[in-house]
């Protein structure tokens, strides 16, 4: 871990939104930021959540990355959603961990480059626990296995704070990732927790999302040296 996320302990309220809406989900994020910026003495956030499905676009593009037409998707329940974060195409559903740091990054002192590797290494390191090796790769941003993407991050900072986050698929249904070019890659298969356990193990195994989303926690406060505080939400 580069040197320069070695900031002072700070504390960051932490909140599980369980399965909610993006846009919903986005409009916190936005109501934080916007509540830092005019106030910086006010603490950070960290989302944990799922999402219905849906199809994001960043601002490197999306939709010309859709391989279904939009009554298709409308058939099939999935929402499409601009956003704001960097990036092209990506799916979110049930079954994936997501986690949204609403972080001061210039009072924390810790750079942009160096926030995305840190989020990186909380996947990799909740991976690894439960044995499977997931490693970066030039083409993208994000955490692969072998040729198989697995997690991805996208980032919006204003005013040096940060929205959006990471995505790491646990044990969602992969089928909508076929629909799209993920990421704006072609020929690019996206794999899962599960999907990893269950090749090198042989056998069906299930992955609690609690268990994730405590990873997540932990691996947080121990790559960017935070302090949780958690809060109920009723979103």
């Amino acid at each position: 871990m580069p040197e320069r996320i070695r900031s002072r302990l700070r504390t960051c309220v932490f909140q599980d939104l369980q399965v909610l809406e993006y846009r919903r989900a986005l409009d916190l994020q936005v109501d934080a930021r916007n509540a830092k910026i005019r106030d910086r003495s006010l603490q950070d956030h960290l989302f944990f959540v799922q999402h219905p499905p849906v199809f994001t676009f960043g601002r490197r593009g999306g939709k010309e990355n859709l391989m279904k037409p939009d009554n298709f998707l409308e058939q099939q329940g999935i929402d499409m959603v601009q956003t704001d974060r960097g990036g092209n195409i990506t799916y979110h559903g049930p079954g994936q961990a997501v986690l949204y740091p609403v972080v001061d990054l210039e009072r924390a002192r810790i750079g942009v480059a160096d926030f995305v590797y840190g989020l990186e290494e909380i996947m990799g390191r909740t991976a690894q626990d439960f044995g499977v090796a997931i490693t970066r790769d030039p083409r993208n941003r994000g955490m692969w296995t072998g040729s198989r993407k697995i997690g991805s991050v996208g980032l919006s900072i204003k005013h040096g704070i940060s929205i959006h986050g990471l995505a790491l698929n646990v044990s969602l249904d992969l089928t909508p990732f076929s629909w799209i070019n993920p990421c704006g890659l072609s020929r690019v298969a996206m794999t899962s927790l599960e999907q990893e356990m269950q090749i090198s193990q042989k056998k069906d195994i299930r992955v609690s999302m609690d268990a994730v989303k405590e990873k997540f926690a932990t691996y947080f406060c121990r790559v960017f040296n935070f302090q949780l505080i958690r809060e109920t939400t009723h979103a």
